[in-house]
Order: structure tokens, then C-alpha cells, then sequence
């Protein structure tokens, strides 16, 4: 079990962190930034949370995916794509996509883009799906485990999902008018 007696350490005092294999780095290395990102979509996806209404289902997917957030940050903050480290696995991966797959056979098919709105859920969901652009730019520079970015992608891809089941299953998406048509 996890147990933080002291907060402020201020081992960060001079825009230093540890990875957590102990290496330091700046605050602003891209892996930091990738690994906050997570965190700030974790931040991101427990608003959400509050925003599911009467959706149990949901609030206990979600619930979830905070948890394999916390793990992906794990993930990301060692360098490395091996060892004996807590690392994203296919399973977890797996179980977005068949919920992605579940939830969208609900929803009728899109005849257009949809824009971010329509309920705050929905707006809180699309918010939430920016981690994936951070952690594939750290992959082209540093071994990055591939199931942290696979499941980066069904996240984006459930929460796209989820947005549509919170307006209504899709009949209160907010529809993309394009060009001078507005």
C-alpha cells in the first residue's frame, strides 16, 4: 500500500522531478508533460463523473478509467517499456474497446461530424480526450510502452462514444455545419 506522510518535499524547489526509477529530469521533459497530461485527463474524466446524472453504468466506467489513468501514469513515468514496473496491459485495452463497441451499437451512425457540447457531460468527455497527442510524441522520442498508447487511443475513442450516450444517445449531438451553410 501507498503511504505519503510528506507533501512538500521541495525536491522540485529548482523545476526538478524524479522519474520513478529515481531519475531526475526537468519539469518540463516531455515524459512530465506526458504523465501530467495523463493527470490532468484523470482531473478531467472525474468531473465527468459528476456530470453522468442518472447513468450508474457510466459513473462505474469511468470509475475504472480513473483507476487505469493512475496506472498509466505509472506507466509513463519510468523509462522503459519492460521490467518488473506496473505497466498498461492488452486486457485493459481490450475492455474500453468492447465498451466503445457495446455503447455505439446503441447510438444511431453519424451522418457528420459532431462538435463538443450539447450537455456538460459531453463537453466534459471531449475536454478529457487530449493525453493520447503528448504521450505519441514522447513514444517518437523514448521507449514508450505500446499498450500506454493503444490505451490512449480507446480512451479517446470512449470518450467520443460516451459524449453521444450523454446526449441522449446521439440525438442531441451538436452537429458540425460546414462553410458558408451557417
Amino acid at each position: 500500500m501507498v503511504r505519503l506522510d510528506v507533501i512538500t518535499t521541495r525536491g522540485g524547489d529548482r523545476g526538478e522531478t524524479s522519474l520513478g526509477d529515481g531519475t531526475r529530469v526537468r519539469k518540463d521533459a516531455l515524459r512530465v508533460e506526458a504523465y501530467g497530461t495523463v493527470d490532468e485527463t484523470n482531473a478531467c474524466v472525474g468531473v465527468l463523473r459528476l456530470h453522468c446524472g442518472e447513468d450508474a453504468e457510466a459513473a462505474a466506467m469511468l470509475a475504472r478509467i480513473q483507476n487505469d489513468l493512475f496506472d498509466l501514469g505509472a506507466d509513463l513515468c519510468v523509462p522503459g517499456i519492460g521490467n518488473d514496473r506496473l505497466r498498461m496491459t492488452e486486457s485493459q485495452c481490450a475492455r474500453l474497446e468492447q465498451e466503445v463497441a457495446a455503447m455505439n451499437a446503441r447510438i444511431p451512425p453519424l451522418s457528420s461530424f459532431v462538435l463538443p457540447g450539447g450537455s456538460a457531460g459531453a463537453a466534459h468527455a471531449h475536454v478529457a480526450r487530449r493525453a493520447e497527442r503528448l504521450a505519441v510524441a514522447l513514444a517518437a522520442e523514448e521507449a514508450v510502452n505500446p499498450d500506454a498508447i493503444r490505451y490512449l487511443n480507446r480512451l479517446s475513442d470512449f470518450l467520443f462514444v460516451l459524449a453521444r450516450r450523454l446526449n441522449g444517445n446521439g440525438k442531441d449531438d451538436v452537429v458540425w455545419v460546414p462553410g458558408a451553410g451557417r
